[in-house]
C-alpha cells in the first residue's frame, strides 16, 4: 500500500430547546480577497451523518450571509446528488480538480440555496488513489486546488467557508482533506462503537499534524443521530463528552424522518422543513460554529 503520510513538503505547496438559539450575524471582512476558512468533514466510520452534516450546515452558513462552498470528496457523491446536482450536470467535478485538469473554480456549480455552491463528485474518484499514489505532492492536491479560489477571477465570488465532504475511510481522499483543512469537524453517531472509531480518528489526525499540517485541529464533535428515549444513546453522550470535554458541540442533532427523507427529494432538510426538529438542530450548530470561529481567530 502506498504510504500515503510521506509528501515531499519540500516541493508541495503550502434534548433540544424548543426554539433555536438566535443567529449571530456574518463576520464583516475588510480583506477583499481573504483565504476561506476549511473544515473538513470527516470520519472514517460510514453512516454517521458526515453528509447530512455538510449539506445541512453549509444550507445553514448560507442562510446567515456566509459564502459556503461544498467540496464532494466522496466517490459516491452523496452530497451533490443530495444538493440536487444531478449526474449529467457534472461536466467537470472534483476528480478532474485533483488531477490538474481543470481549476477548482471551473468545476463549481450553484445550488438551490443561495450562497451555498458545491464542487460535486463522480464515481472517477474511486480511481485517484491508484492513479496518484506515487505523486510527490499526492497528499496536497487538494490544498494547492484550493489555494486561488479567492484570487484566480476578481470578479466571482469570495467564498467564505469551504466545508469538506470526506469519504467513509482514512484513504488518500481523507488525508489530501485534512492537509487542506484548517480544522476537522467530525460526526459522531450515539452507537455503542463511538468512541473505538473517535481513538483512530483522532490518532490519524495527530499524524496529519505531524507530518502535513502542523496547524490542523479538531473544530468539534458533533453528536448526530440522538435518541433521547434511548439509555445507549444518552450514555454515549455522557461518554464522549467526558472523553473529549468542551470539543463536543452543545447542540444534539437528533433522529428525524424529515432529515432522512430530504435528501430524496435533492434539498437540505431546512429548505425540504425549516421548522423541524433536525432543521432547527442544524441552526443551531451554526450558530456555535460561527461562535468558536471567533473565539479561534481572537486566540490567534
Amino acid at each position: 500500500m502506498t504510504d500515503i503520510w510521506a509528501a515531499d513538503t519540500s516541493t508541495a505547496e503550502a434534548p433540544a430547546p424548543e426554539e433555536p438559539a438566535p443567529l449571530p450575524p456574518p463576520e464583516v471582512r475588510t480583506e477583499k480577497h481573504s483565504a476561506p476558512r476549511v473544515l473538513a468533514i470527516a470520519n472514517q466510520k460510514g453512516g454517521v451523518g458526515k453528509t447530512t452534516t455538510a449539506i445541512n450546515l453549509g444550507t445553514a452558513l448560507a442562510a446567515i450571509g456566509e459564502r459556503v462552498l461544498i467540496v464532494d470528496l466522496d466517490p459516491q457523491g452523496n452530497a451533490s446528488t443530495g444538493l440536487g446536482i444531478d449526474r449529467r450536470d457534472r461536466r467537470s467535478s472534483t476528480y478532474d480538480v485533483l488531477v490538474a485538469t481543470t481549476a477548482m473554480r471551473d468545476a463549481i456549480l450553484p445550488t438551490a440555496v443561495p450562497n451555498l455552491s458545491i464542487a460535486p463528485s463522480t464515481l472517477d474518484l474511486s480511481g485517484f488513489e491508484l492513479e496518484m499514489g506515487q505523486s510527490r505532492d499526492r497528499a496536497y492536491r487538494l490544498r494547492n486546488a484550493l489555494a486561488p479560489l479567492n484570487t484566480d477571477k476578481p470578479d466571482a465570488v469570495d467564498f467564505s467557508y469551504v466545508l469538506i465532504d470526506c469519504p467513509p475511510s482514512l484513504n488518500l481522499l481523507t488525508v489530501n482533506a485534512m492537509a487542506a483543512a484548517n480544522a476537522i469537524l467530525v460526526p459522531l453517531q450515539c452507537e455503542f462503537f463511538a468512541l473505538e472509531g473517535l481513538s483512530q480518528l483522532i490518532k490519524t489526525v495527530d499524524q496529519v499534524k505531524q507530518t502535513l499540517n502542523p496547524e490542523l485541529a479538531i473544530h468539534g464533535i458533533v453528536l448526530t443521530m440522538h435518541d433521547a428515549r434511548n439509555n445507549l444513546s444518552n450514555q454515549v453522550v455522557a461518554d464522549v463528552r467526558a472523553f473529549m470535554g468542551n470539543k463536543v458541540y452543545d447542540t444534539l442533532i437528533p433522529r428525524n424522518v424529515r432529515v432522512s427523507e430530504a435528501p430524496s427529494f435533492g434539498k437540505p432538510v431546512l429548505v425540504y422543513d425549516l421548522k423541524c426538529v433536525g432543521s432547527e438542530a442544524y441552526l443551531r450548530l451554526a450558530t456555535e460554529v460561527i461562535q468558536r470561529e471567533k473565539e479561534l481567530r481572537a486566540a490567534g
